[in-house]
């Protein structure tokens, strides 16, 4: 799937596209599933032009889980056959995961969890990292309590997940209908809304430990108001959490925490939950779906 220029779902278009080259330390892989993100959208809007390099015709997609085709040169860590999966998030936008075929460094990959198929292996990288890494940059650890904003949502059923295997207490925001998910997840759900603060502290009168925030606005205010030191909020939508005292930030990619992700799935401490699943072709109808919002869980591609 390409796009020519900056611009919504209806500007991606499928064609053939040359296979990419394979530079030293990278591998190339046949891809069985990309995950879609909110990111992905918004870099084929424009929105992120200001922050990143794009050259046209980009191929979107970070996400990836597939089959090494091929090594490039000075590769010890993988050979033709392995199975893998990766966040590939490049110095530049240009060759992305919507595509048969898409090289990384293997920097940027992992083994694939064998516990995961491929729909469920490609839901974990850029949810998995980003929710690992919030809760690394606030330091939830064994008996804290954690309130996670859009606990039902791709990066926050992971960080959810990722917070009780650590021992810590999870109060989960999110609509009605997803609270029975949280509760599978271990969370304790608590309704969006009017009145947020009130009902939190129902369930933890002194307040919050920690407070990871995908959604922005007034869950920032309202993990203010919540948290006991306001240097353990972070968010991912958010920049007023500098403002505020806590820390807004981006993922990186990482192979070792990839690794980590892995032996979670493995070890049954880490489930993804799938939304929708959509064939390549329709790319287009999976980004409208992703800017509904309201996802639980993830939404896939299914490539091949």
């Amino acid at each position: 799937m390409v796009l020519e220029q900056y611009g919504g779902p209806d500007e991606l278009t499928l064609r053939d596209h040359a296979e990419p080259k394979v530079a030293p330390g990278e591998v190339l892989i046949r891809v069985k599933t990309a995950g879609v993100n909110p990111v992905d959208w918004k870099i084929g809007a424009g929105y992120l032009d200001g922050m990143m390099e794009t050259h046209f015709p980009i191929i979107p997609g970070w996400d990836v889980a597939g089959v090494v085709e091929s090594v490039g040169l000075d590769v010890t860590e993988y050979s033709a056959g392995d199975e893998v999966f990766g966040y590939l998030r490049k110095d530049w936008v240009e060759n992305g995961t919507y595509a048969e075929f898409v090289s990384a460094h293997v920097r940027l990959i992992a083994p694939k969890p064998r516990t995961l198929d491929w729909t469920h292996a490609a839901g974990v990288p850029l949810a998995g990292l980003t929710a690992r890494q919030m809760l690394d940059r606030v330091d939830v650890g064994e008996g804290e309590t954690v309130l996670v904003h859009a606990a039902a949502g791709g990066v926050g059923s992971l960080a959810t997940q990722i917070a009780v295997a650590r021992g810590a207490r999870v109060l989960g925001t999110a609509s009605a209908h997803n609270h029975d998910f949280l509760r599978e997840l271990g969370a304790e759900p608590v309704s969006y809304g009017d009145g947020l603060v009130a009902r939190v502290r129902e369930l933890a009168s002194e307040g919050v430990d920690a407070a990871v925030d995908c959604v922005g606005g007034e869950s920032v205010d309202a993990s203010v108001d919540l948290l006991r030191d306001a240097s353990r909020l972070v968010s991912v939508a958010d920049p007023r959490a500098d403002e505020v005292g806590g820390v807004s930030m981006w993922v990186r990619p990482d192979a070792g925490h990839l690794a980590e992700l892995s032996a979670m799935a493995d070890a049954g401490e880490l489930a993804v939950h799938v939304d929708r699943v959509f064939d390549l072709e329709e790319a287009a109808e999976a980004w409208r779906v992703n800017q509904q919002g309201g996802t639980r869980g993830k939404i896939v591609l299914s490539v091949e």
